[in-house]
């Protein structure tokens, strides 16, 4: 039998809406003794049985081989890039900086992961609306996470990745706390039921974008920028993240 393998963010909703619904198919056959036709409760129970299989492909937490070169910057979210924007100027960055925007619909895996080595400086959440994450705007009004961190590698350049709620997704989970060190693709946490997700990094001629708009990009997986120098290298290993 094919196992799904879960991601342990997905509490509590993994359990309660699947036990709901789970409940619900089974009380369905008694009520159609008295109340439905047959044919209508088969059409409900099919029904049911479908969201029942995307709530959990919802949380599935696929195993990832990710990139190990010191070089890259991964993609922190999988789904589509929506945006590529430079800034002339980033508080944390200190300097312009690139901002690329993923866009993560319900059908995509939502898990979040570190996008190089990095340690964790700071974490701040932000209360807010709930707009569509498909528009670039929402970034700066939706509730959202947001993770400054600082390179382990040179250069120790500052990097900043946002979680972004969505309009359906009203659950944002960092798994992650300041001072944390994270390797290349380490898991840190999610956002339940489409949502979107930043990664802003220094603009710099030496680094350069990877990806451009409409592009498909997977977590830990989708290099979304390059530096242009030297560092060491290795063979693509399972991450550490993923056991």
């Amino acid at each position: 039998m094919m196992r799904i393998p879960l991601t342990k963010y997905g509490w509590p909703q993994m359990i309660v809406f699947p036990l709901a619904i789970l409940l619900l198919m089974g009380v369905l056959p008694l009520l159609a003794l008295t109340f439905f036709e047959s044919w209508i409760v088969i059409v409900v129970e099919a029904v049911l049985f479908a969201v029942l299989v995307c709530i959990l492909m919802f949380f599935r937490d696929p195993q990832r081989v990710c990139p190990t070169d010191r070089n890259l910057l991964l993609a922190p979210a999988d789904g589509k890039v929506t945006d590529i924007e430079r800034l002339e100027a980033h508080d944390f960055i200190g300097e312009p900086a690139l901002r690329i925007g993923i866009f993560m619909s319900i059908f995509n895996v939502h898990i979040n992961r570190a996008p190089c080595n990095v340690r964790v400086e700071t974490i701040t959440h932000k209360e807010g609306r709930y707009r569509n994450a498909m528009n670039p705007q929402s970034g700066q009004v939706n509730e959202s996470n947001t993770l400054n961190l600082i390179r382990t590698d040179r250069p120790k350049d500052k990097l900043v990745v946002r979680q972004i709620s969505g309009a359906i997704a009203r659950r944002i989970v960092c798994g992650t706390t300041e001072g944390d060190e994270l390797s290349a693709g380490r898991k840190f946490g999610m956002v339940k039921f489409g949502s979107r997700a930043e990664l802003y990094a220094p603009a710099r001629v030496e680094l350069e974008c990877l990806v451009h708009v409409g592009d498909k990009v997977k977590a830990g997986v989708t290099p979304l920028m390059r530096y242009a120098i030297r560092s060491p290298s290795a063979q693509p290993t399972t991450n550490p993240g993923d056991t």
